[in-house]
């Protein structure tokens, strides 16, 4: 990996390290990419959060903890942790952190031009590419799945 796709860079507030890489993230990105996480691992249903609820999620990535919960989400987090932090030998908070990483180092390297975004038919989403062609889609890793604990407003 290259220097500038290892220093990944959106902005100030948030500086994680991950897998021996360093990347730093503005507020808002960092936001958005931890719901987004959310939302793919199915601890939530949608990215549609209020500002409380997206602070507990962001409160759990970056520091691997809630110390005190704002919403009724970081309430149900706190309180069923035992059941939440390893689903099938896997780690919530290292899979929310690998989201989030994963999809910087992605977009960043659509943005050095070695990825594109084209879409999928088969699938119908979105997905990465070589630019050249000649290869197939590139296949994202599966990601295990909180769905079965899936947080909703009458999880309380």
């Amino acid at each position: 990996m290259s220097e500038i796709a290892s220093n990944y860079s959106s902005g100030d507030d948030y500086t994680l390290e991950f897998l021996g890489y360093r990347f730093s993230f503005g507020a808002r990105d960092f936001e958005e990419r931890v719901g987004a996480a959310a939302v793919k691992l199915g601890l939530v249903p949608s990215n549609d959060l209020d500002p409380d609820e997206v602070a507990d999620l962001v409160e759990l990535s970056a520091d691997g903890r809630i110390a005190q919960s704002r919403s009724a989400l970081g309430a149900y987090l706190v309180r069923n942790w035992e059941r939440l932090a390893l689903v099938d030998g896997e780690s919530l908070v290292y899979w929310l952190r690998k989201l989030v990483f994963r999809g910087a180092y992605l977009d960043h390297r659509v943005k050095e031009g070695l990825l594109e975004i084209v879409w999928d038919e088969e699938n119908g989403e979105f997905a990465y590419a070589e630019p050249a062609g000649g290869r197939a889609l590139l296949e994202l890793a599966p990601t295990p799945s909180w769905r079965a604990l899936q947080f909703r407003s009458d999880s309380r």
